[in-house]
């Protein structure tokens, strides 16, 4: 039976935690522990109460997920954070987190796995930002409707669109999760079409101005590719079964 120390010290590593920059409040790595052994893991997107108690009742005794606990730095434990952290302490599970390491990944990332499902055999590096590049962009001829319907193929919802650009693209920028407000760093790296999650109102109307075409494809359902495949990873690494908790926000 794997023990959480050994998955955790190999997960540190092969996700770069030690190198890879991120907002403070990211804490990459475990983030809660449990007795030490593992006989089930789960994928989240995100630790909530509701991914946790489904985890616990399922058997996972180790928990992946991309957004985890502490964004907000230190509080006071009450309220949604004391019924998250119960659930998973009653529940013998541990909680490990991997941010801005698992997005920029080049073979277990959300970005890197969304350009893969869209078709994008030849990209590279893109969007810096903290000292590193986090997505990736291509050059491709595609109409927006066929890049629509691309998109709506691989994420399961039809994405939202501004826009802004050319009607057939040229250059295509990938940034998964809460990229939207940044699409002027997008057109500065030269894309005429930028791929996200999610942006703030201001962002549709910046696209318009830069000449950007600005597709939100939803935060939620951009970054399950990553948890996913990092689940998968380890189920085959260390010989145990995972099972993905789908708990979609719609946004």
């Amino acid at each position: 039976m794997p023990k959480l120390a050994a998955i955790v010290a190999h997960l540190d590593q092969h996700l770069r935690h030690a190198e890879v920059k991120d907002f403070s409040g990211a804490w990459n790595g475990l983030q809660i522990e449990n007795s030490g052994d593992i006989r089930k893991i789960g994928a989240a997107v995100d630790a909530s109460n509701a991914t946790i108690q489904a985890a616990v009742d399922k058997g996972i005794q180790l928990l992946l997920v991309h957004h985890g606990l502490f964004w907000s730095g230190v509080q006071p434990v009450v309220g949604p954070t004391r019924r998250r952290l119960k659930a998973a302490l009653d529940g013998d599970l541990a909680v490990y987190s991997s941010h801005l390491p698992l997005d920029l990944h080049p073979t277990l990332g959300n970005n890197a796995l969304l350009c893969r499902a869209l078709g994008f055999k030849k990209r590279e590096p893109f969007f810096h930002e903290k000292g590193q590049f986090l997505g990736f962009k291509t050059k491709l001829a595609l109409t927006r409707d066929e890049l629509s319907r691309r998109l709506e193929k691989a994420l399961g919802k039809k994405p939202h669109l501004s826009p802004g650009g050319p009607a057939k693209t040229a250059h295509i920028g990938v940034v998964t999760g809460g990229a939207g407000a940044e699409v002027g760093l997008a057109a500065a790296e030269g894309v005429d079409t930028f791929i996200t999650g999610e942006g703030p109102q201001h962002s549709y109307i910046a696209a318009e101005e830069l000449g950007v075409n600005l597709f939100y494809g939803g935060h939620y359902a951009t970054e399950t590719f990553g948890v996913k495949a990092l689940a998968a990873y380890v189920s085959k690494r260390f010989h145990l079964p995972w099972e993905f908790i789908d708990h979609p926000t719609g946004l």
